[in-house]
């Protein structure tokens, strides 16, 4: 496939500012300046900046609980990300849903979801209603290995492909559910043979090679356009942190996060881009220092931003936007 250099440079400059935003949150958890839990996304940039660069704003992403660069790779603002993070009214929920419900529709952000396995049904639903409308508009479904296990993961597959919905279902092998690494919890290698079962193509790939990752879900997301249905693509990669920050990771088998870390994906499309004369280190530094100044200016709003009126506490625990139904 031929990659043109604007991709090339926009997936870059996607994986630092999911890096610098996770880094920094990191420092500002650490400082008690962010509440509840985060689970960051570090090490994993590679999946969500290849997997989102062929969608457009009208397609749709649902989210996991370690959400952070799937609503920057689909053009999530980092101001409204970090308000939200510290509780702000400002924030895309008002500050109310924080680091695992983070939404914006006008985005094709169907949400971040904390409840392990959930967004595999609304990405059912999704894929649904764009058959119904007749649109080529495609769903990317993100997950991590654990939920495989769940219910909600076959259910959702074996409708899809029943229903020959248009489904990406992305699956984010880090090897670990919370603390327990997949060859505890599954029998098997590849996440990927799952999707077989149920009819689906279904592939895993390096998931810390960006060039990979986009290849495969572009040739996925044209498949899904076109009407031929769901894939299941199986992005290997590693969570560089414990579970949540806090966790500290000791069930990680020792020098297992020092061969990962060798395959930092970014340092690794770094390399590609110089070696191959795509880019100079000279512009690769203009852009990281850009977007390291993009991250204090979003760390400035959402501290500068006010918390949430106490009156407003129980507003927009349901709908109050009322649309008429047509049926057909």
């Amino acid at each position: 496939m031929n990659i043109s250099k604007e991709t090339m440079q926009h997936m870059y400059i996607t994986m630092k500012r999911i890096r610098e935003f996770e880094l920094k949150t990191q420092e500002l958890f650490a400082e008690g300046k962010i509440p509840g839990f985060v689970h960051l996304y570090l090490g994993e940039e590679a999946v969500s900046a290849g997997a989102c660069e062929y969608l457009n704003d009208g397609d749709y992403i649902t989210s996991t609980h370690r959400g952070h660069g799937h609503i920057i790779a689909k053009g999530g603002d980092m101001k409204y990300m970090m308000a939200e993070l510290f509780g702000k009214a400002t924030g895309y929920c008002k500050g109310k849903g924080g680091s695992m419900h983070i939404a914006d529709r006008d985005k094709g952000i169907l949400g971040a979801n904390g409840i392990v396995g959930a967004g595999q049904d609304i990405a059912l639903g999704a894929g649904f209603s764009i058959n119904y409308k007749g649109t080529t508009q495609v769903c990317i479904c993100f997950f991590g290995d654990g939920s495989t296990n769940q219910g909600t993961f076959h259910e959702s597959l074996n409708m899809a492909s029943i229903w020959n919905l248009p489904i990406v279902y992305v699956c984010e092998n880090n090897n670990y559910a919370i603390s327990m690494s997949q060859s505890r919890h599954q029998h098997i290698q590849n996440i990927s043979d799952r999707g077989k079962a149920y009819g689906i193509p279904s592939i895993h790939i390096d998931g810390n090679n960006v060039i990979d990752v986009y290849e495969a879900i572009t040739a996925a997301i044209d498949r899904a356009r076109k009407g031929k249905g769901p894939t299941l693509v199986e992005c290997k990669t590693y969570r560089w942190r414990g579970h949540f920050e806090g966790d500290p990771a000791i069930y990680k088998p020792k020098g297992e996060q020092e061969t990962w870390l060798k395959k930092d994906p970014i340092t690794q499309f770094k390399t590609y881009l110089e070696n191959n004369h795509l880019f100079s280190e000279e512009q690769l530094h203009t852009w990281d220092a850009a977007i390291c100044q993009e991250i204090e200016e979003a760390v400035r709003f959402a501290d500068e931003s006010p918390l949430s009126d106490i009156h407003t506490i129980v507003n927009d625990v349901y709908s109050d936007i009322i649309e008429e139904v047509h049926v057909r």
